[in-house]
């Protein structure tokens, strides 16, 4: 008994010495309860609508206000444009489109049948029934309370068209954003282990005694696992379209482009996170730790980041996967284009040049 007291004392004494792996202990389940407590809502509210009203009457405006006063639904960031009014669904800034042609006050007033148009990005299956049950009980409540007691409801319908997935499968929504996963995780493990393994078994400085400056080693580095990162990203791809059969109607070329500055962004991720570190256990749960979590619970993958405390959705804005994801859906399920995706282009290259600037200095200093 004194003996194995003894081991367990030191064995005790080495996790504290260990301060950099102990302190990863304790953040990780903060940050899982922290994130799946806050994140994790399954709630379908405050979905992003469109309304186009080509009416202009009382009737329409009215309609209009009980639409945006309902929990479920809120207005856009931007109107959307009467010549291209898909592109707010294209560019995933609204979740449908409502259309008040011209006559529905008329019709209102008369009592007489009437149908209203709406569009519905179905690429998030769960989302789009959603609004379409949503849209149909606010127009219900609308007809209600305009009605006195024994009148009949007037004939006046939303006629739903699903865009982008019209057979309101799960997997055209999740497989996309699982590929964004797949590369953040796999690209930033994979640079932090390498280099972590060559300071672990004292490689690195033999190599830096070479006449080789860091910034060619970095490169020297980097370089394979852009390749292998292309690879898996191209296999997952494969698997997407033939085993569970997510449509590709976008441009290859561009989501190569984008492909490729995220998985800089990633690998850039890796390179961070091995300066910081010693050892290889130490640079596998810090790199799962800062792709896997944030990438899964605050990129939008599986759940609304709108719907997120303010905290979380500004902490989404460093996650990388949140662009990635918008785009890899835009371009695969919407044939969405460059222009569409300026918003999430020009944030995604600017936290990969912030991203990559950080971890070259730090790989380097550390090196040096």
């Amino acid at each position: 008994m004194h003996r194995i007291r003894f081991i367990a004392q030191k064995e005790f004494y080495h996790i504290m010495r260990d301060f950099r792996s102990l302190l990863i202990v304790i953040i990780m389940p903060v940050m899982m309860i922290f994130l799946y407590g806050y994140a994790i809502n399954m709630d379908i509210e405050n979905v992003t609508l469109a309304i186009v009203d080509l009416d202009h009457s009382l009737e329409s405006r009215q309609l209009t206000e009980r639409f945006y006063r309902s929990p479920y639904f809120s207005r856009p960031d931007a109107e959307p444009d009467l010549n291209d009014p898909d592109r707010l669904l294209r560019s995933g800034r609204a979740a449908a489109i409502l259309y008040l042609p011209v006559g529905f006050g008329r019709a209102l007033t008369r009592g007489e049948d009437f149908e209203l148009g709406m569009t519905v990005d179905g690429s998030d299956a769960n989302l789009a029934a959603a609004v379409q049950a949503y849209s149909n009980g606010v127009l219900f409540e609308f007809l209600m309370d305009r009605l006195p007691p024994d009148f009949d409801i007037p004939g006046v319908r939303i006629s739903q068209q699903v865009l982008y997935n019209p057979d309101l499968k799960s997997s055209h929504f999740l497989v996309p954003g699982l590929v964004a996963i797949v590369l953040m995780l796999i690209s930033a493990l994979m640079t932090s282990i390498t280099i972590a393994r060559e300071k672990e078994s004292g490689t690195m400085e033999q190599l830096l005694t070479t006449p080789v400056k860091p910034r060619e080693v970095l490169i020297g580095k980097l370089l394979p696992y852009v390749v292998i990162a292309f690879f898996d990203g191209i296999l997952v791809l494969l698997f997407a379209r033939l085993v569970f059969g997510v449509p590709f109607v976008g441009s290859h070329l561009l989501l190569l482009f984008f492909g490729l500055i995220y998985v800089t962004t990633a690998l850039s991720i890796g390179i961070l996170v091995s300066s910081l570190v010693s050892t290889l256990r130490e640079a596998t749960m810090l790199a799962q730790l800062s792709t896997l979590l944030p990438s899964v619970m605050l990129s939008g993958f599986i759940f609304a980041i709108k719907n997120m405390p303010f905290v979380l959705q500004a902490l989404s804005h460093l996650v990388a996967a949140r662009y990635f994801v918008v785009i890899i859906r835009g371009i695969m399920l919407k044939e969405a284009g460059f222009s569409v995706l300026i918003p999430q282009a020009a944030a995604l290259i600017l936290l990969m040049l912030a991203l990559m600037t950080i971890a070259a200095t730090k790989f380097s200093t550390r090196v040096s």
